[in-house]
């Protein structure tokens, strides 16, 4: 995945994987079949791992306001690399678009789990009080995802870690009710 984050899909030669790898060119075949194929195993394992971290966050908190709030904020992590390379589920949609069947499936497994967490946490907030009962459960939970999304793309960008974590707590505080 190193090779991918540092050179992206396209960029990235079947020789800078052998090199990354320490295998042969007959081993890497044999293995993963071509480039694509071992990208997208790649970014299976990492949107496995990614998705367990982020369930944990959002799970580990007793109040389910504070799970959100970790969530969004736990995306913007401390190490500038590791927070640059957040993004890489959504700069695979990029290298890919949209068309490649199995990566949108991909994408649309990880977002369904986080979508549905995101939504039963929101709907157990508004029965505390804690989240507005105003807010529709799945469309809160949408804005979620799709802050999640801009937090990891604009730490790509470069955002900085204090502006990245404001608009985390911004984005939380949505929720809060009144």
């Amino acid at each position: 995945m190193a090779v991918f984050w540092a050179k992206g899909f396209a960029a990235t030669s079947t020789d800078d994987l052998l090199e990354a790898m320490k295998i042969g060119r007959q081993s890497l075949y044999n293995a993963f079949g071509d480039k694509r194929q071992l990208y997208i195993e790649a970014l299976t394992t990492y949107q496995r791992n990614v998705t367990a971290e982020h369930l944990k966050r959002l799970n580990d908190a007793q109040s389910p306001l504070q799970g959100i709030e970790n969530l969004l904020t736990g995306l913007v992590a401390e190490d500038e690399r590791v927070r640059n390379l957040g993004c890489m589920g959504l700069g695979s949609v990029g290298e890919f678009g949209v068309m490649d069947e199995e990566l949108v499936a991909l994408r649309s497994r990880v977002s369904q789990a986080i979508g549905r967490r995101v939504t039963e946490r929101i709907i157990e907030g508004q029965a505390l009080g804690e989240i507005s009962r105003s807010l529709d459960p799945n469309e809160s939970s949408a804005f979620v995802q799709v802050t999640m999304s801009g937090l990891q793309l604009a730490a790509r960008g470069g955002g900085g870690l204090d502006d990245l974590r404001s608009t985390a707590r911004f984005a939380t505080e949505r929720l809060r009710a009144d």
